[in-house]
């Protein structure tokens, strides 16, 4: 089981120095996501400080870009990087895509779908495996003279998107190489709500849901004692009452029997009480949502919990302090073997 480090936006320099510690921590890879900056100029900097690393976008937006876009940048990245890279897609949600980065947003499945299929036609194209040609719902792409032809290459090209609810599950089971899990989901989910809907999608088309990656990050909280661990699953509280308090996520809680949380979270959220929605999370939701205890607790609960669900288990949390706090380096550095070794 790889073992990533989940980062958001960075300089250049940190980048790249994150990536240092996290290559000699032990850890597999490095995933961004994309929120206040775009990932590729940082993971191009640190792919060049630690090129035995994997790097992806977890995940880059994909409906403001193009599917050209997409795939030019992917194309690069995985040429640059020796392979070592996957291109990870999300739809975001409305408002965002359609207030902020002024696209549309209409049937996002059948969008997503139609998205990574162009995709996948310009890598075929700059591949010179046949001509451009992509005639979907959404996109026509048919034109690529040879001028404007990337360089070929013979690197391997993957494309993940996030799926939470049904419709984008199926629809990356299939379309997509992977799925990138949202950080919101317990074994539950995993297990009776999004396989089954994956394991559809890649049965209609034709595949083997086992070939299809699930890239799970998770909030990670370890500690020796419980003032060391405070802080990290504070963190985690606020987090999960956050992506919580999203209508369409509330059957997270619902199915576990917390019915009503995402409820009580917009009721705190809209009253403007954002510093105590953490409170909200029991901690009988925190076992379900997170990875809490001692080192050795942790390293042993990760692996019975994803040790044949995730083909790349990512930390959520704990960039900082492996790039800046040695002595925590060296306990993550621990964690990453026994994880690695699964």
């Amino acid at each position: 089981m790889h073992f990533d480090v989940m980062t958001g936006p960075r300089s250049w320099a940190d980048a790249a120095a994150l990536a240092r510690h996290a290559h000699a921590a032990g850890f597999s890879g490095m995933l961004w996501t994309e929120t206040s900056q775009v990932p590729w100029m940082q993971m191009t900097a640190a792919s060049l400080a630690a090129p035995e690393l994997h790097y992806s976008t977890g995940i880059a937006v994909a409906f403001p870009r193009s599917p050209m876009i997409s795939a030019s940048i992917a194309w690069e990245m995985a040429a640059n990087t020796k392979g070592r890279f996957r291109l990870g897609l999300g739809s975001q949600v409305k408002a965002h895509i359609t207030r902020r980065y002024g696209s549309d947003f209409d049937r996002p499945a059948a969008r997503m779908r139609d998205h990574v299929l162009a995709v996948r036609a310009c890598w075929r194209a700059f591949a010179r495996e046949e001509r451009l040609a992509h005639d979907g719902d959404f996109h026509q792409l048919s034109l690529l003279p040879p001028d404007w032809t990337p360089p070929p290459h013979d690197h391997p090209m993957r494309v993940d998107i996030s799926a939470v609810g049904p419709l984008m599950t199926r629809v990356a089971g299939e379309v997509a190489d992977g799925v990138h899990v949202h950080p919101l989901h317990s074994v539950h989910y995993l297990d009776n709500r999004l396989r089954p809907a994956l394991e559809d999608g890649a049965i209609a088309a034709g595949r083997d849901p086992d070939d299809i990656d699930l890239l799970i990050p998770a909030f990670i909280c370890p500690g020796d004692t419980h003032e060391d661990r405070r802080r990290y699953v504070e963190y985690a509280r606020r987090q999960i009452a956050f992506y919580g308090s999203t209508p369409n996520y509330a059957f997270q809680f619902d199915d576990l029997g917390f019915e009503g949380t995402t409820g009580r979270v917009r009721e705190r959220m809209k009253a403007g009480d954002l510093a105590t929605i953490g409170d909200l999370i029991t901690d009988d939701m925190l076992d379900h949502f997170a990875v809490v205890g001692t080192w050795q607790q942790v390293a042993d609960t990760l692996i019975e919990r994803y040790a044949g669900r995730a083909s790349r288990l990512i930390t959520y949390i704990g960039g900082d302090d492996i790039m800046s706090n040695e002595p925590l380096r060296n306990r993550w550095a621990e964690l990453a073997e026994a994880v690695r070794a699964a």
